[in-house]
């Protein structure tokens, strides 16, 4: 048996790995309404390991029971077999994810073979479970299978979720022309579900052409590259939320590569657009992030503070830069320097809420550090007020008014599932695991919306307790008509 539990461990690793990596930071599957299928399988997959990963490394299945454990083993190849097919049909796999595929076939086929004759020696015993511990292969397994049951649940109910309506506009004006990148993502897809229901034609740029037809079928202009745009289609605005994922991958050299590649390319093709459109659009609202502030303990942060130092203020620093070029077309640029955004559909209030639930939520570091955040619906609403106002221009600190420490926010989602609060997580371990990527944990950043403020926004989710509800609030006001653009 100890090289099924050998086998077995590796295959919960290789799985966590896929999860996390592809399924939770690339794909963002639990937020796509178009992976639902996918979810359902990933559910039952995952619950069926659970099973095995909690109770063979500590029972024998014997008699009858043995047959039983084999039947599992058989429901988990007809699902995946299925999950293969469906992943084909609604979403563009990248290159690493079905490498980890087939490692994880070969993997689970050796498991049977050695299996196998395990399970044909128990069939010929007494029917009934009979307990055999395997020292720290059984424990290993044991936290393993304790992940697994975790990410049943999550996979089962992100499955079976209903997806809110889109919800409605901040500001009425119809008849736009709006280009987004980045639609199919976190902010993008939503953002994109509520210009279509205000009457306004959407232009879409994605990578994953086979999921955005999927979630599109009509009504949206879908391409991979803006130079397919003829010179003479009409753009009012463009809303620019492409980026890979910070949080997706350790920050080797080629990864902090790819991070500024995917941001400066698309910011470079989006002025190369509007270079040789016929009329150019009006605005762009261009995402950046906080991260240009950089480590700054209990410094008040507002949009006129100074780029900080360190790879993600560097990022950004270089990013805006290549932003505020694009002024130099003529076209009035608001760049959107975001918090974390929360919402449970998604982002890391979804990733944070999932150890709360189970009371295994961590304060990291002295929880001191300063966490700006912002709700999704009042991103949603910034965009569409930053598009018709001209008095949004420039660098914005898209944060909510409600400032909090990494530990408070902590303890309120704790507070929130009445779940305790007891785990803590040094600063050091992370540190010396995750390098400076771990400053995404452990940086204080004290960003006050200064601008938003001044400008009269209302936010509809103002503090954290807000932020949590899960039903949407009261419509939020639109801004007075003096304010809208002419």
């Amino acid at each position: 048996m100890t090289a099924v539990l050998v086998v077995l461990i590796c295959q919960g690793i290789l799985g966590a790995i896929d999860t996390l990596w592809h399924h939770e930071a690339t794909a963002k599957l639990p937020s796509s309404p178009t992976a639902r299928g996918e979810l359902a399988l990933h559910g039952l997959r995952e619950a069926i390991y659970a099973v095995v990963f909690l109770t063979l490394p500590w029972l024998r299945w014997e008699g009858w029971l043995a047959w039983g454990l084999a039947a599992l083993l058989l429901a988990e190849i007809w699902i995946t077999l299925q999950d293969f097919l469906l992943e084909d049909r609604t979403r563009r796999l990248p290159p690493t994810e079905r490498v980890l595929h087939t490692v994880m076939a070969i993997g689970f086929g050796g498991l049977l073979v050695l299996l196998g004759p395990v399970l044909i020696a128990w069939a010929g015993r007494p029917t009934g479970f009979v307990v055999e511990s395997h020292g720290a292969l059984s424990w290993i397994a044991t936290a393993l299978g304790l992940g697994v049951l975790a990410w049943a649940v999550r996979d089962g109910l992100a499955a079976t979720r209903r997806l809110p309506a889109p919800p409605e506009p901040a500001v009425a004006l119809r008849g736009q022309t709006v280009l987004v990148t980045g639609a199919t993502g976190f902010i993008g897809a939503p953002l994109v579900a509520r210009r279509l229901a205000r009457g306004d034609r959407v232009v879409v740029l994605v990578r994953d052409e086979i999921a955005a037809r999927l979630r599109w079928p009509s009504g949206v202009l879908i391409v991979r590259d803006l130079a397919d745009l003829p010179a003479e289609l009409r753009i009012d605005a463009v809303v620019n939320l492409a980026g890979a994922p910070v949080a997706a991958g350790p920050w080797t050299r080629a990864r902090r590569k790819v991070l500024l590649a995917s941001r400066l390319d698309t910011t470079r093709a989006v002025g190369r657009l509007i270079e040789r459109l016929e009329r150019p659009p009006e605005v762009v609202v261009n995402a950046s992030a906080i991260g240009f502030y950089g480590d700054r303990g209990d410094e008040a942060l507002p949009e006129d503070a100074e780029a900080g130092i360190g790879f993600m203020a560097d990022l950004v620093r270089v990013w805006e830069r290549e932003m505020t070029a694009l002024e130099g077309l003529g076209v009035r640029v608001c760049r959107l320097r975001l918090g974390m955004v929360f919402d449970w559909s998604g982002g890391p209030l979804a990733l944070l809420g999932l150890p709360a639930r189970f009371g295994g939520a961590a304060v990291m570091g002295d929880g001191r550090q300063w966490a700006p955040w912002i709700h999704l619906e009042d991103v949603l609403r910034l965009i569409d007020t930053a598009l018709a106002d001209r008095r949004y221009e420039g660098a914005i600190n898209a944060v909510a008014p409600d400032q909090v420490t990494q530990g408070e926010m902590t303890h309120a989602l704790v507070w929130h599932f009445r779940r305790p609060q007891w785990l803590r997580i040094p600063a050091w371990p992370l540190r010396l695991m995750l390098g400076e990527m771990s400053d995404l944990f452990l940086a204080s950043q004290k960003v006050e919306p200064r601008r938003l403020q001044a400008l009269g926004f209302l936010w509809t989710r103002p503090t954290l307790p807000e932020a949590f509800v899960s039903p949407p609030p009261a419509p939020a006001r639109p801004l007075p008509a003096a304010t809208r653009a002419a």
